[in-house]
């Protein structure tokens, strides 16, 4: 593990910024960046198409780590280059940005009202990789759709049996367990996930550091108790589908919690703006989203 990342990580101000859109969201990605699906051929075009996009945003002058701490990438990403580097040498060395990668490999289908992740075999190897390219940590992702104790401790027990994998290689995980903000029982899902979160995490040894990235909660400062926790690096937010605005307006309410928005960050950039216009845009996305997790 990289001191200077961790010390970074750990009591930097800024938010982490999700670039890991994976294979099944890059269309609605390029969507709504506005590049629409007749304008590549497969998916070796789609994927060189996002990569140009979130290569606009990682060389931008707005985008570096006064503000942004980290930056999570897609596998693909990861392997391919930006200006001639490896793009997590890139973010590290170039801008200062500690790079993370997403290592699962989709939802497995629903159930107790839940989705675990997918199998992911070779996942050794990927982390032998990502150490190899200066990866900092990882981040993989899970859903809860209602209040049910068997889904929510599915989701969460192989969560934590997975980071504890990850951890072994050397690597500080990313553990997201989202509740889907449209849930009518989100505030009950919540108060079990949080439960379980931190029955896992007070088993932790005092070397095994881990990360949450977690829905913004019902309840403000919900999440405080982990947040403090020693084993805790830091708890981000993701937006979840909430708009920009809503998003900064709920985290601004969590203390201690910074955000880590995908969507939220890349909306109103556009593929015809002008790099002026990119930029300016992409500043004050940035300043607005680094005001909420500062406040």
């Amino acid at each position: 593990m990289n001191e200077q990342q961790l010390h970074k990580v750990t009591s930097a101000d800024g938010f982490v910024a999700a670039l890991d859109q994976s294979g099944g969201s890059t269309p609605k990605a390029l969507a709504l960046y506005g590049v629409e699906e007749s304008a590549y051929d497969g998916e070796e075009e789609m994927f060189d198409l996002i990569h140009a996009m979130r290569t606009r945003i990682m060389t931008s002058s707005a985008f570096d780590g006064t503000r942004v701490l980290g930056a999570i990438l897609f596998e693909m990403t990861m392997d391919r280059q930006v200006e001639g580097h490896d793009t997590a040498a890139y973010l590290w060395e170039q801008k200062q940005v500690v790079p993370f990668l997403k290592v699962d490999k989709g939802l497995a289908d629903e159930e107790n009202s839940a989705q675990v992740m997918k199998p992911m075999p070779g996942l050794d190897e990927l982390l032998a990789r990502a150490n190899e390219k200066g990866v900092f940590g990882t981040k993989m992702r899970s859903v809860i759709k209602m209040a049910d104790p068997d889904g929510v401790k599915a989701v969460v027990d192989q969560q934590f049996e997975i980071g504890h994998q990850i951890v072994a290689a050397g690597l500080v995980p990313i553990i997201e367990p989202e509740v889907d903000i449209h849930s009518p029982e989100k505030a009950e899902a919540e108060e079990l996930l949080r439960d379980a979160i931190a029955a896992h995490a007070d088993q932790l040894g005092p070397d095994q550091k881990i990360m949450l990235k977690l829905t913004l909660p019902d309840a403000d400062n919900f999440y405080a108790d982990l947040i403090a926790h020693d084993n805790i690096v830091r708890v981000v937010a993701l937006s979840g589908g909430y708009s920009r605005d809503e998003a900064n307006a709920r985290l601004a309410r969590n203390n201690g919690m910074i955000a880590s928005f995908s969507r939220a960050l890349t909306e109103g950039l556009s593929a015809q703006q002008s790099d002026d216009q990119f930029d300016s845009t992409l500043d004050a996305t940035i300043q607005s989203i680094f005001d909420a997790s500062t406040s």
